[in-house]
């Protein structure tokens, strides 16, 4: 039962970002990073993870029209503990209601047909967080008064 609701959390985590569901119809690119500060020593395990298992996800969002792009940075230097962060994963997503649409179970089956390793390296990876956060961002113009 815990496997499943941790799931649930782990697809439904882009869409964790706002409070509510933006309104429909909105066409626009919605820009999201989200932010991940990774337990002390085990950076390399979840961006090793994250890899296998969570990107494939996304790179399939695009090719299914729901995200235009997806990017990532890591600092190159380390701040104060409490402003750190290991990963900044950036999704342009095709509009404000896309990250709120459930990725499709039988694409999931399909990308990871063995589901209990699947599972079990997604929960792994969010073992070993030690916070994560989404901030939806918006172009601001410079040149207008």
């Amino acid at each position: 039962m815990l496997r499943y609701a941790i799931l649930t959390l782990l697809l439904a985590a882009p869409a964790l970002g706002s409070a509510q569901a933006p309104p429909a119809g909105a066409s626009e690119p919605f820009v999201v990073e989200y932010y991940y500060k990774v337990r002390w020593g085990f950076a390399d395990e979840f961006i090793r993870l994250f890899k296998k298992n969570h990107f494939p996800v996304l790179k399939r969002q695009i090719e299914l029209g729901h995200a235009q792009q997806v990017t990532a940075e890591a600092p190159r230097f380390h701040g104060t503990e409490d402003g750190r962060w290991d990963y900044r994963v950036t999704i342009v997503w095709k509009n404000a209601a896309a990250p709120h649409d459930a990725f499709p179970d039988a694409e999931l089956k399909r990308l990871f047909p063995d589901q209990d390793t699947f599972r079990r390296e997604e929960q792994r990876r969010f073992e070993i967080l030690a916070a994560h956060w989404d901030l939806p961002v918006v172009s601001v113009d410079l040149t207008r008064p």
